[in-house]
């Protein structure tokens, strides 16, 4: 090959490593993030409730089943109630014998209250007896001074006068035992009511207990487990569905120091799962932890594990996720976004469909 052969070969040999070498430079490139955007590895997450047993009892019937989408209010399960109608039972009829016995009580005052009356009445003619007597009695005295009358006479006459004395005090006492006998059978009716009140109040505590034992669903959400089954007995608290709201959607990633101490509440983010990766799920910072801890293994490399990271919440909107509710999963990893920097521009990779 003569020297102008050479040449050109040599020059086209340093053309093709420039082009090689460019274009890794470019796809090094579109691999990394323009200043002002971070990201992080996270999971799609959903709030979870227990829909759980408040007494223990036997499950009677569940009417949900794993991946059936449900509304707030919905009835999801049936516990045995059986006892408890028993229950309510038995106080329907002690509230029905504590009704009696305030009626009775009432009568017993009534009584009560004539039985006074007509102390009364004794302790007046008693009196209007001993007034009698007393005067009587005085003039047996005049007289006796003259020897008008004998001593037997006036001797009577003292001893009607002492004797009408006693049936007053007798008659002025059976007239408080009247007015005391009033006070305990008013006594009597305030018990009887305090009965009527009791057995009132444990009718409307069975009647709670047997509406708890309808357990109904506390918000729209999705059935993700059935936890127990027809039959079994659940101490309180026992858990036989679990639900996940999917109006309340979020993916957690973690950042470093440097990067989280950049993101305010109300941030935009951008998620990216694996699982559609040509879509771009628009979302806000909604918490940044405020201490620090070594990030999950599941999320960033061991080297990465050795630095304090801060967890980061990115929350979906509720209206977004309403509107595509069948097709809402949790569990789908994938890639969170965020932008630190307002004025900085999302990358061409984020700017393919945006989920609206």
């Amino acid at each position: 090959m003569n020297r102008t052969g050479r040449i050109w070969l040599l020059a086209g040999l340093l053309a093709a490593v420039a082009a090689g070498g460019y274009y890794a430079w470019q796809q090094s490139q579109n691999g990394k993030l323009p200043a002002g955007i971070a990201s992080g590895n996270g999971r799609i997450e959903a709030v979870e409730i227990d829909v759980a047993t408040k007494s223990a009892g036997r499950i009677k019937e569940i009417l949900a089943d794993e991946g059936d989408f449900v509304k707030a209010g919905a009835v999801l399960a049936r516990m045995d109630t059986a006892q408890l109608e028993a229950q309510r039972r038995q106080a329907q009829a002690q509230l029905q014998r504590a009704s009696i016995g305030v009626d009775t009580a009432n009568t017993l005052i009534v009584q009560r209250q004539a039985e006074r009356t007509a102390a009364a009445a004794v302790v007046a003619q008693r009196e209007a007896e001993l007034d009698v007597a007393e005067r009587t009695f005085g003039r047996s005295m005049q007289l006796a001074a003259n020897s008008t009358i004998s001593q037997q006479v006036l001797d009577n006459d003292r001893a009607a006068q002492q004797g009408s004395k006693a049936a007053v005090a007798a008659a002025v006492a059976q007239l408080a035992a009247s007015e005391a006998a009033i006070n305990a059978a008013k006594a009597q009716v305030v018990d009887a009511k305090a009965a009527v009140d009791s057995a009132q109040a444990a009718i409307e505590s069975i009647d709670s207990e047997i509406d708890d034992a309808t357990l109904k669903s506390p918000r729209d959400g999705r059935v993700q487990y059935r936890v127990a089954e027809p039959g079994e007995v659940l101490a309180g608290g026992g858990r036989v569905l679990n639900l996940v709201d999917l109006e309340d959607v979020h993916m957690t990633f973690f950042l470093p120091t440097a990067q989280a101490g950049r993101v305010a509440i109300g941030t935009e983010v951008r998620l990216v799962l694996d699982a559609a990766p040509q879509y771009t799920i628009p979302a806000r910072a909604t918490f940044v932890a405020d201490v620090a801890q070594f990030t999950p293994k599941t999320v960033e490399t061991e080297e990465e594990r050795q630095k304090l990271m801060f967890r980061i919440k990115a929350q979906i909107p509720p209206e977004l996720l309403r509107k595509y509710i069948q097709q809402v999963k949790t569990g789908l990893p994938g890639t969170a976004y965020i932008r630190l920097d307002p004025n900085a521009k999302w990358p061409d990779s984020l700017q393919g469909t945006l989920v609206q």
